[in-house]
């Protein structure tokens, strides 16, 4: 089964379990389609996590395959106090990361995978040169971002290929990045990194005044890492370690709630909510002060989630009266809001939970010429000031909260699980666990049940939740803001539930994205 964003991307990583790939071969096939079917989010000229449990491997391993600073990405380049840092890496050539996706996908598929990347782009191939159905939601996005993709000629030929935005139905077709994946498929990873593409996206930086190199682009590798691991009422929770805090700070929250009784408080219950959002505050809070990329800085990982820390912090969280006051010892800079989560399980037992992003909405907004690449403007999500553990220097990887996630049952997968969102990849994926594990939901019902998210002073809350326990909240102190029913503020998850006696899949795909979930 694979789970994703988007129908074409589904399709893509199934068809490679057809042919007698495994389940990291269709995560990596997934993972290339969503640059064309759902470009606006993740793909070829970005980055991401994947945590990958192998049947025959006793623990999960993840691929770091994040961004990276250019070497020239100093201090004093990118902390100039006559230019703003959130100017310049909201779009254009500061903003862009050294991409991750072509070495990390060569990573997994060398040590993980059964097929060539030859064979598993081969999807993708086709897709880029065929063209995707344009979705509503990606109309709306193109709609929003036409200033972006109008400042850069080569986003405007693919994405306004009229010089209008598509109508929904129309077909989105990108033939250079279809050359681009034959040139990759042909001639390996070296060509994104060494070769004719990677001299076409430093040619192009450097015509738009940045930094990033030819050198920059060889120097870059993928990293394979030890996951993060806690436990949250007996199941065993792995998610993605620095320099994402996601997995950290989601086993943090879970062990926060693990010490009150949730199923008698009852789902969508004032009292639930109540402790939910308070379990997130601190959480968030120390996720603010101890962010940052593990290769130039140590975080203490093994205390924040050791399960009397938790116990430390809910003893301060009070009933019926909402708290303000968690004081992080530093902030870290705005990340991530759109990004792309896909779930693959295979019929050998094999697992794969892959989180990947461009940053904002299409990036940095430039289109390599020639080569169909849309790059990321990852560099935004460093600190906006110098001096942090999270802040812009040579070679370093910005924070992340991407999370993606396996949960397992007596030692053996029972969820795969992740989400877009920045912040709120983890609140939506503690929820959906919680709908699990304590309110016996099944995947989908998990997913699509209404969250909330607690972040500074406000209690964001989705529609659907009832008027009468929000007015609840407001009594005890809460700043609620409310969103649409299904809204995509609260992330995009999609999920995979095994089930421990017959071991037949169960998907689920968020309505608030244009995911599905598909099997045989």
């Amino acid at each position: 089964m694979v789970a994703s964003a988007h129908p074409a991307a589904s399709a893509a990583g199934l068809e490679i379990l057809k042919k007698g790939g495994n389940a990291v071969d269709a995560a990596v096939a997934a993972a290339f389609a969503l640059s064309i079917a759902e470009p606006h989010a993740s793909g070829i000229g970005g980055g991401g996590f994947m945590i990958i449990k192998t049947a025959d491997a006793p623990e999960a391993v993840m691929i770091d395959y994040r961004e990276s600073a250019p070497r020239r990405a100093t201090p004093d380049y990118y902390y100039d106090p006559e230019r703003d840092f959130d100017a310049r890496t909201s779009r254009g050539p500061d903003g862009v990361g050294i991409p991750g996706l072509v070495a990390g996908a060569a990573l997994a598929l060398e040590n993980y995978g059964t097929m060539s990347l030859a064979d598993v782009l081969e999807p993708a191939i086709r897709l880029a040169r065929e063209g995707v159905a344009v979705s509503p939601n990606l109309q709306a996005v193109i709609v929003d971002e036409i200033e972006k993709i109008m400042a850069f000629p080569g986003a405007e030929a693919v994405f306004l290929p009229d010089g209008l935005p598509p109508e929904p139905g129309d077909i989105l077709i990108n033939e250079d990045l279809a050359l681009t994946l034959e040139i990759i498929a042909a001639e390996g990873p070296a060509a994104f990194y060494e070769g004719e593409i990677a001299d076409r996206i430093a040619t192009e930086i450097a015509a738009l005044g940045g930094i990033l190199d030819l050198e920059d682009l060889k120097s870059y590798r993928a990293r394979l890492r030890r996951p993060v691991s806690g436990s949250y009422r007996g199941f065993e929770i792995v998610s993605a370690a620095p320099p994402s805090g996601g997995g950290t700070h989601l086993i943090q929250i879970l062990n926060i709630l693990e010490g009150f009784d949730i199923p008698a408080m009852g789902f969508g219950t004032a009292p639930y909510l109540h402790v939910l959002a308070e379990a997130m505050k601190p959480a968030f809070a120390d996720k603010a002060a101890h962010s940052g990329d593990p290769d130039f800085h140590a975080f203490p990982i093994d205390v924040l989630t050791n399960k009397a820390y938790a116990d430390a912090l809910r003893r301060g969280i009070r009933e019926d009266e909402a708290r303000f006051d968690h004081r992080p010892l530093e902030s870290v800079g705005l990340e991530s809001e759109n990004t792309s989560h896909l779930s693959v399980v295979d019929g050998r037992g094999n697992a794969v939970a892959l989180t990947q992003s461009i940053n904002s909405f299409f990036g940095s907004g430039i289109v390599v010429p020639g080569t169909g690449i849309l790059l990321n403007n990852h560099m935004a999500d460093f600190d906006e000031q110098p001096g942090g553990t999270n802040a812009a220097g040579p070679g370093r990887r910005p924070a992340s909260s991407i999370a993606p996630t396996l949960v397992f049952m007596d030692g053996q997968p029972y969820l795969v699980l992740g989400s877009p969102g920045a912040l709120r990849i983890i609140s939506a994926l503690a929820q959906i666990i919680v709908n699990i594990v304590d309110f016996g939901m099944g995947m989908d019902e998990a997913i699509e049940a209404p969250r909330i998210h607690a972040s500074g002073r406000t209690l964001s809350v989705e529609g659907r939740i009832a008027e009468d326990v929000i007015e609840t909240l407001r009594s005890w102190g809460h700043t609620i803001r409310t969103y649409s029913d299904f809204d995509a503020y609260f992330g995009g998850a999609q999920g995979i539930r095994i089930d421990p006696k017959s071991r037949k899949l169960h998907g689920g795909a968020d309505s608030r994205r244009d995911g599905i979930a598909v099997g045989y």
